[in-house]
């Protein structure tokens, strides 16, 4: 480095034998760029001692302070229709941004939106968090142009090794785990699962594999009839254990991958003449804000909504700001109510 000039990107990207956008990714700690080359990347910026210079960024667009949050809305739905578990983190999400100076805009997209162009290339946004962008195989796809875009935004999600973006999720496989456990401690030794467990839903799928460790673990076999698929409604919980009961086969509980599939589950059990917890016992997810105003009260499975927003907040401002992220999994935890028909202290 000559006189006192301040080190650049460019800089690096010379040091390192890399390009300039390379090295705004290796910063942000992106997937895409690998291991070995991140590693020197950060390195030189610390031997450097390397700032973001805030004015050059901005060259290209003024900073707005304000963050775009989007909810995935289903084309198929007649209706916009948004999971009681973001609404409750709205309020995290909203408050986090207040404390860090940004302002929060909220809007519905869909999959075939151009979000980048639409926020933060337009100038509306610095940055984007997505919340609940429907199957993972197909937005996945637009995250990956995203990150290699170099844009700034975090997803809620499923946190998988080597995906590209910045990921805030909860530790699923944990939950599902400590859903099972609780049924099987209560003597259910016949417990379903309804909830999908493939690649599209891997949050689902995380439950379910958490679902087959606690089988495991108490030395029960995993019954494959007693796992029917329901995605994220009331209407997929109420026919996925209509078609449970009518198949005849044996269950003394249920274990749900929402709280959202509980609720129509209970729904169709009563409907078949079968009281919750007293002829089955039932586990949620997801702890949305009725779950304990329900009769019965739901027993379920709660992520940190709080932690939730905050992380998001954070991931997402320290990517506008050039700094290294990574993706964050939140641990769960079981909260205990009438629905699995015992309140102990486990």
């Amino acid at each position: 480095m000559k006189g006192k000039n301040k080190p650049t990107s460019v800089d690096i990207a010379h040091l390192a034998g890399v390009s300039q956008p390379t090295v705004s990714r290796a910063l942000r700690n992106s997937p895409l760029v690998s291991l070995a080359t991140r590693q020197r990347v950060q390195q030189i910026a610390r031997d450097l001692n390397y700032k973001v210079d805030v004015n050059a960024r901005n060259l290209r667009s003024q900073r707005t302070n304000t963050l775009a949050l989007l909810l995935f809305e289903d084309s198929g739905e007649r209706e916009a229709f948004i999971n009681p578990f973001f609404l409750s983190m709205l309020g995290s999400i909203t408050r986090a941004s207040a404390q860090q100076g940004y302002d929060l805009l909220i809007s519905f997209q869909q999959l075939s939106d151009d979000w980048n162009a639409e926020y933060e290339d337009a100038n509306k946004a610095d940055g984007i968090i997505f919340l609940g962008y429907g199957d993972y195989t197909s937005y996945i796809k637009r995250i990956s142009k995203l990150d290699h875009e170099g844009a700034h935004f975090v997803t809620w999600g499923p946190v998988i090794e080597d995906q590209p973006g910045l990921f805030v999720g909860s530790d699923n496989e944990l939950g599902g785990f400590l859903a099972a456990d609780h049924l099987i401690r209560l003597e259910h030794t016949r417990i379903a699962f309804l909830g999908d467990e493939s690649n599209d839903y891997p949050e689902f799928r995380d439950r379910y594999a958490g679902y087959c460790r606690a089988h495991a673990k108490h030395g029960l076999e995993v019954d494959p009839r007693l796992r029917v698929n329901a995605f994220f409604s009331e209407e997929c919980g109420y026919r996925a254990a209509h078609t449970l009961i009518t198949s005849g086969v044996e269950f003394s509980a249920i274990a749900c991958a929402s709280d959202l599939i509980a609720i129509g589950a209970i729904k169709a059990l009563r409907e078949h003449g079968l009281k919750v917890p007293r002829d089955k016992a039932i586990v949620g997810f997801d702890d949305i804000p009725t779950a304990e105003h329900l009769a019965p009260s739901l027993t379920t499975i709660q992520q940190d909504t709080f932690a939730a927003g905050q992380a998001l907040v954070d991931s997402v401002i320290r990517s506008i700001n050039g700094e290294t992220g990574e993706s964050k999994l939140l641990p769960t935890r079981l909260i205990i109510r009438d629905s699995s028909g015992a309140k102990i202290s486990l």
